[in-house]
C-alpha cells in the first residue's frame, strides 16, 4: 500500500451499518479504520428485526453470536385493528423466499455493542470516542479530520487519517449526506413518535411470544410493542404530523398515556403496565437521498435514507446496505477505480430498496390499505406476498411481483369504489 494511505477504508460510524460494513471488509483483508463519536454502550430505542438480516449475520460470520445473545425470538408480526377484533398474523414462515424465517427483538444497546465487538474482532482498527469534524477528498484520496478523546481533563486532540475511500454510516446525522446536500426530505410521512419501555405487558403465547405487536388507531397512527427482553416491552405510538398538531399540549408522559387510552386494544394490553423508562419523542424521521455513491464515498444506513418504522425496515436496510456498499468497495479496490461509476450498481440497488419499502409505508397510512390488510378472508397467494416484503425480501420472485401488483391495484380500487368493508374507521 502507497506510503501516504494509512488505510484502505475510514467507516465513520459504529451503529449496525458502519460495524458491519467494517465487519465485511476487514474480513476481506482490507485495512479499516472505525470512527465512532460515542462509546458504547449507548442507549438506543428497541428494535424489531427482520427475517432477512439473517443473511448478512451468516455473511459477516456473526450469526453464531447472536444465536448466543439470548434475544427474544421473532417470527412475524400481529397487525391488530383498533378495537382488537381482528388480529392478522404475518408468519415469516409462511413464505418459501424467505429461508430463515425466525429473526429477533433486540435491546439496541445489545446489539450494537455486539456488533461493534465483532467489527474488532474481524480485523478493523475501532476507535471509540473519535469525532469526524471534516471529510476533503481529491483525486488521489480522502483525508479525515478528527477529534480524539481528551485525555487527562487536556484539550481533545485533533489528527488526520488518510483513506483510499470512504463510507459514510453516521446515523441520521449524515455527514456526508448534509455537506454534499443530498438529503430528501418526506412530507408525506411528516410523523411523530411518542415512546418508552415498560414491564407488565403480556405477550402472545408459544411461538408468538416474541411478536411484534402493531395496534391501528383510528386516526391512520398506530402503536408498536416490541418485547426486548425477558421484562420490558417496548411500547410507541406513531401519528402523522397533521394529527399530532390537534391534540392538547401535554407532557410526553401524559399524553403517551392519554393515546394508550383511547386505543382500546392498546389499552387492554396494557392495563397492568408498569413504566421502565422516560417517555422520548422523535419528529420528521422519515428521509431519502438523492445519491448513495460518489467519486472515493458510499453512504449506508441511516447516514443516506430513513423510513418509518411501521415495517421495521430499519435496521434490515443498515445491515444489507452496508454488507452490498463493503463488497462494492472492495470490489472497486480490487479493480483500481473508486469513482462514482464504479459504485453506480449500489447507489442504483439503495435507490429501488427504498422505493420498495416507500411503497408499502405510505399505503399503510391510507384507509384502504388497512381495510384489504384487515379483510376477514384475504387471498391466500397475495397475503403470502406481502408477508414475503414484511420479511424483508423486498425483490422476490416474478410470481410473488405479479401478486403484489394485483394487491396495490385492490388498494387502489378500494380508495374509489369502497368494495370491502372498513376496519378501522368510525
Amino acid at each position: 500500500m502507497p506510503r501516504e494511505f494509512d488505510c484502505d477504508v475510514v467507516v465513520i460510524g459504529g451503529g449496525p451499518a458502519g460495524s458491519t460494513a467494517a465487519s465485511a471488509l476487514a474480513r476481506a483483508g482490507r485495512q479499516v479504520v472505525l470512527l465512532e463519536r460515542d462509546r458504547f454502550p449507548r442507549f438506543h430505542i428497541g428494535e424489531s428485526l427482520l427475517a432477512s438480516v439473517n443473511d448478512v449475520f451468516e455473511a459477516i460470520g456473526v450469526a453464531d453470536r447472536i444465536r448466543a445473545a439470548g434475544f427474544p425470538k421473532k417470527w412475524g408480526a400481529s397487525f391488530i385493528t383498533p378495537d382488537g377484533r381482528v388480529e392478522r398474523f404475518a408468519d415469516f414462515a409462511i413464505s418459501n423466499e424467505v429461508r430463515a424465517p425466525q429473526t429477533w427483538q433486540v435491546p439496541r444497546e445489545r446489539l450494537d455493542m455486539l456488533l461493534l465487538e465483532h467489527a474488532a474482532a474481524s480485523g478493523a482498527d475501532v476507535r471509540q470516542g473519535h469525532r469526524v469534524l471534516d471529510a476533503a477528498f481529491d483525486d488521489d484520496g480522502v483525508t479525515i479530520s478528527l477529534r480524539a478523546p481528551a485525555i487527562d481533563g487536556g484539550p481533545a486532540p485533533t489528527s488526520t487519517i488518510r483513506s483510499r475511500v470512504v463510507i459514510d454510516a453516521s446515523g441520521r446525522a449524515g455527514l456526508l449526506s448534509r455537506a454534499f446536500s443530498l438529503r430528501v426530505d418526506e412530507p408525506t410521512l411528516a410523523n411523530v413518535a411518542i415512546f418508552s419501555h415498560y414491564a407488565g405487558v403480556p405477550r402472545g403465547e408459544g411461538r408468538r411470544a416474541g411478536d411484534i405487536r402493531v395496534v391501528a388507531r383510528r386516526d391512520l397512527g398506530w402503536f408498536w410493542l416490541i418485547p426486548i427482553s425477558d421484562d420490558l416491552m417496548s411500547v410507541g405510538v406513531v401519528l402523522p404530523q397533521s394529527v399530532f398538531l390537534t391534540l392538547p399540549k401535554l407532557e410526553p408522559d401524559v399524553l403517551l398515556e392519554r393515546l394508550i387510552g383511547d386505543t382500546p386494544a392498546t389499552a387492554r394490553l396494557m392495563r397492568q403496565a408498569e413504566r421502565k423508562w422516560p417517555v422520548r419523542v422523535e419528529t420528521d424521521f422519515s428521509f431519502g437521498s438523492r445519491a448513495y455513491a460518489g467519486d472515493r464515498w458510499i453512504i449506508v444506513g441511516d447516514a443516506g435514507s430513513f423510513l418509518d418504522p411501521v415495517f421495521s425496515s430499519g435496521v434490515a436496510i443498515a445491515l444489507e446496505s452496508a454488507l452490498e456498499g463493503a463488497r462494492a468497495v472492495d470490489r472497486a479496490l480490487a479493480g483500481g477505480r473508486v469513482s462514482a461509476p464504479a459504485f453506480a450498481g449500489f447507489d442504483r440497488r439503495q435507490r429501488q430498496r427504498y422505493a420498495a419499502f416507500r411503497r408499502f409505508v405510505l399505503a399503510f397510512y391510507t384507509p384502504a390499505f388497512r381495510d384489504l390488510f384487515f379483510s376477514d378472508d384475504p387471498p391466500k397467494h397475495m397475503f403470502r406476498a406481502v408477508v414475503t416484503v414484511l420479511a424483508g425480501y423486498w425483490r422476490p420472485s416474478l410470481a410473488t411481483r405479479a401478486w403484489l401488483a394485483l394487491f396495490f391495484l385492490s388498494v387502489r380500487l378500494q380508495q374509489r369504489l369502497g368494495f370491502a368493508p372498513s376496519h378501522v374507521q368510525e
